[in-house]
């Protein structure tokens, strides 16, 4: 009997100047030869670029912000699910894990599987831990302080320059202390506390995408060097490069954590040395290189999250590059008006 196809959703489904990962993953998944499911788009807002894309999401339905509670977040998974099925959930924000995590037992007894790390496992790489939890682990890092107020930022003890940090998004560099107060409001603000101080360490920016299997292995990892930055300081253009110290890297952090799915490293390289800027908790935006270069991590992961065993993947290329693109997509305007109307489009054929 045929194995069913899974339908699977995912979230961060914004594709413009500073793009979420979801397209990314959605159009990994569907590049690999075995992929025979659907897949539904989650978006917080009707106007996510992603929304519009051919050949990505079958179906799209908005959801609350993770922050509206679990309750609503749940619940309106669970409708989803009722009306034309879910199986697997790949969420790919910072902001809306940890209540995906959270509700991992729900979700599982709604009939809906993740491979997601666990609640302890990703605060330990919180910007606010990381310094405490790689120096425990002796993985090198940039100094760094959690700050509560704008004279800790002021006064921190780091030297000028340092990066101000929202605990999901976004850094500035402030060259003074009033310029490290006034960005400390800026996101304190926006992203609440505490706020990081990073130290700034000139160098080469490098990222690693890898999975990991909840046991301290690592089952791919895929580096590559940026090429250029948008002025928001994201990858608009990266290859991937031969270097066994990224990979050692990358493999003692996910060993030290034990890290259950997929996860980013940003590293700087300054002097021929290494340091971990930041541990992301899933898929960069640049995910899509990952199956470009023969190791399709998002694919594995789906895997993962329907019970399969996965065998470690096969070694990446090296000098498989990207570019990201902006382009303009016309369309009717019945896509958002159903989005926006109904909080959801659905293929035309699934129409009542």
């Amino acid at each position: 009997m045929p194995e069913a196809a899974p339908v699977v959703a995912v979230t961060g489904m914004i594709a413009g100047e500073s793009p979420a990962p979801g397209v990314g993953v959605i159009r990994s998944l569907r590049a690999h030869p075995k992929f025979r499911g659907r897949i539904v788009g989650l978006a917080y807002d009707a106007l996510e670029s992603g929304n519009f894309l051919e050949g990505v999401a079958d179906d799209v339905f908005l959801i609350p912000y993770p922050s509206q509670g679990e309750e609503d977040f749940f619940n309106r998974l669970a409708r989803i699910k009722k009306a034309g099925g879910l199986d697997v959930l790949m969420p790919t924000l910072d902001a809306e894990l940890l209540p995906v995590i959270q509700a991992e037992g729900r979700l599982k007894k709604l009939g809906v599987a993740t491979f997601l790390p666990t609640k302890e496992q990703f605060l330990l790489r919180a910007k606010d831990r990381l310094y405490a939890m790689a120096k425990k682990n002796g993985l090198p890092v940039p100094r760094s302080r959690a700050v509560y107020d704008a004279a800790s930022a002021m006064n921190s003890g780091l030297p000028l320059p340092f990066y101000v940090k929202g605990l999901f998004y976004e850094a500035f560099l402030a060259s003074t202390p009033r310029q490290a107060a006034e960005h400390f409001e800026k996101v304190r603000l926006k992203w609440g506390l505490p706020v990081i101080l990073q130290e700034a360490i000139p160098g080469d920016e490098y990222d690693v995408c890898a999975l990991g299997d909840g046991k301290g292995g690592v089952l791919g990892a895929v580096p590559m060097r940026k090429m250029q930055l948008s002025d928001k300081g994201k990858a608009w253009a990266g290859v991937t490069i031969e270097d066994k110290k990224l990979l050692a890297l990358a493999t003692d952090a996910v060993a030290a954590l034990r890290w259950r799915g997929p996860l980013e490293l940003e590293i700087m390289k300054s002097r021929g040395k290494y340091y971990i800027l930041e541990i992301n908790p899933r898929f960069p935006a640049w995910v899509y290189l990952t199956q470009g270069a023969g190791q399709n991590l998002p694919y594995a992961c789906l895997e993962l999250a329907l019970g399969k065993r996965v065998r470690k993947l096969p070694p990446y290329k090296t000098g498989v590059m990207f570019v990201r693109a902006a382009t303009d997509h016309v369309m009717p305007v019945g896509r958002l008006e159903s989005i926006m109307t109904r909080g959801e489009a659905l293929q035309e054929a699934k129409r009542p």
